[in-house]
């Protein structure tokens, strides 16, 4: 088995530290080069795990290879990766809304969609001291894009 096969597998592993290396290092490797973007199906798939972890995870590695996407795959899933604005587990949509900044530096067209779900987030689910950080992280994220689109 190839090694970025073998740590795809591993997202799922249920040692979670194991896990989260196997992402961090998919997550690198994504940054470098597009050898991850082969697996992009088996992210989408995860998106709608009941594992709040292989959720995050997800989210992270579609992320990480929005650069790569010729194929418009995220196009296909952005309803699919923007309801995780509102993830029941707020860590997790704390995890997504961080990471679409990069999304919309290279999806730009998908920028619209994004700052709707940002703008539209429904908060008020959380427990005030995770609303309040979700808040924070919609804005920032909101101020991001702002900067990446020059003000569009």
């Amino acid at each position: 088995m190839d090694h970025i096969l073998e740590m795809v597998c591993g997202l799922k592993d249920k040692n979670n530290k194991y896990a989260y290396q196997c992402m961090k290092q998919l997550e690198s490797e994504s940054i470098r080069s597009d050898t991850v973007y082969p697996y992009f199906h088996i992210f989408a798939e995860l998106l709608d795990s009941t594992n709040s972890y292989f959720r995050t995870r997800a989210i992270i590695l579609i992320a990480a290879n929005a650069k790569w996407d010729r194929e418009n795959k995220i196009d296909e899933i952005i309803d699919q990766l923007l309801k995780h604005v509102e993830d029941e587990k707020p860590i997790t949509a704390r995890q997504c809304i961080k990471v679409l900044p990069s999304v919309a530096r290279y999806k730009p067209h998908l920028t619209s969609d994004i700052i709707w779900a940002l703008r539209n987030a429904k908060t008020y689910m959380y427990q005030d001291s995770m609303k309040t950080l979700v808040d924070k992280d919609i804005n920032k994220a909101l101020k991001c894009i702002d900067k990446i689109t020059g003000g569009q």
